[in-house]
């Protein structure tokens, strides 16, 4: 146990702790003081020590146990969406959370990490092989599809993209013939690219019906593609951030000093909108730090994936840099007019326990990768989804 211990990256223990400092003093700087929300700095504390608790305990379990198991939590994870459905509490316009007795889980985000381990499981099992289009990549993307509509249906879009990018990231390394790669890029920025131009060309008329169906995404896409055309409340958030932002300059306003956030005109400065604090209140070099400190941790994870012996090892790192990649571009890039608005938190930073130890959680499984995959691999069960071989 000692000997693995020291093993542990002490570069990503140092960033985790740095990453946990500035959320604190951010979260209070927003929530002291102010009714219902003083003390959330504290709440965030506990949810650190848990965090940690929960990252050094799978530091320390075999991620390879996990692995063999994933078809189970797979299916464990979509009976937990499922429920969410039926039972869940909704907050901010999406139904996402189980709450008991103080008690609160999102599945929504602890099915990210569920869907790496199902998807890393999968990949293993096919030994380096080519992925075949109908026998692999298909039943991948139904398997990836199923947990991205129930969430959709759940308002939760942010969560539920990142289901997609995983997939792209996993599929991206998991030996995908080129041609297939090139078609999926294709299609996929036709996709966007067509739906873009539609909503923006043919407003009316898709705004109507998704009024009718989601009115919820109308107020995510208006002010992104429609900025001149959205409703006042719908670009509320957004604008206000920009402002925050533009106004924080090179080196910001002060701690505590930040003239949008401290008199709240930018909504939810504690969870989603964090990152519009430190801006306005440390300005471009706050930013640029915590973007640095992203960067080394995403560098030091691709470090331990490119030195892993085990071939299920990186396919979980990578999917969890692109989850974490996903989410560090989609809030910040919300704020600056980059991405809709959807929601989704700012890794190590926004308030919110579900979120901080899944990240955590995903960590720990990162560090059990250069615990356990410089050893010798084991090899593992056949699953029931693995196709078989073709004949002649």
């Amino acid at each position: 146990m000692l000997q693995k211990f020291k093993k542990i990256d002490g570069v990503i223990v140092v960033v985790l702790v740095l990453l946990m400092v500035i959320s604190l003093f951010s979260i209070y700087s927003v929530t002291h003081g102010r009714q219902g929300l003083d003390g959330f700095h504290i709440k965030m504390l506990k949810f650190y020590i848990l965090g940690f608790i929960a990252f050094f305990g799978l530091t320390f379990l075999d991620y390879r146990l996990l692995i063999k198991y994933a078809v189970y939590i797979y299916s464990f994870g979509i009976a937990l969406l499922v429920l969410v459905t039926f039972i869940g509490a909704e907050e901010n316009g999406a139904k996402g959370w189980i709450k008991f007795n103080g008690f609160s889980l999102q599945p929504a985000e602890l099915f990210k990490l569920i869907l790496i381990l199902f998807l890393a499981a999968f990949l293993f099992k096919k030994n380096k092989n080519r992925l075949h289009f109908w026998r692999d990549i298909v039943p991948l993307g139904l398997l990836t599809l199923l947990p991205f509509g129930i969430v959709i249906m759940q308002n939760d879009l942010g969560n539920a993209l990142s289901y997609i990018v995983i997939l792209g990231g996993l599929l991206w390394i998991g030996n995908i013939k080129f041609s297939h790669a090139l078609i999926g890029l294709v299609v996929a920025g036709g996709l966007v690219g067509g739906s873009i131009f539609s909503y923006i060309h043919y407003h009316e008329p898709i705004s109507k019906f998704l009024n009718e169906l989601r009115p919820h995404l109308v107020e995510r896409f208006d002010p992104w593609l429609m900025p001149d055309e959205a409703s006042a409340k719908a670009s509320y958030h957004t604008k206000n951030a920009k402002l925050a932002i533009a106004s924080g300059g090179m080196s910001g306003e002060g701690y505590m000093e930040g003239s949008s956030v401290q008199s709240e005109r930018v909504p939810y400065t504690y969870s989603d909108s964090i990152f519009v604090e430190i801006a306005e209140e440390f300005g471009f070099v706050g930013s640029a730090v915590l973007l640095l400190l992203y960067f080394i941790l995403i560098h030091r994870m691709i470090l331990i994936a490119l030195e892993c012996r085990d071939r299920g090892g990186p396919f979980i790192i990578v999917g969890i840099v692109a989850m974490m990649l996903y989410q560090i571009f989609e809030n910040i890039g919300a704020f600056i007019g980059l991405m809709p608005l959807t929601g989704i938190t700012l890794p190590f930073i926004s308030y919110g326990g579900t979120s901080l130890l899944i990240n955590m959680a995903s960590i720990g499984f990162v560090m059990s990768v250069r615990l356990y995959g410089q050893e010798e691999e084991e090899d593992l069960p056949k699953a029931s989804y693995t196709a078989p071989a073709r004949q002649g």
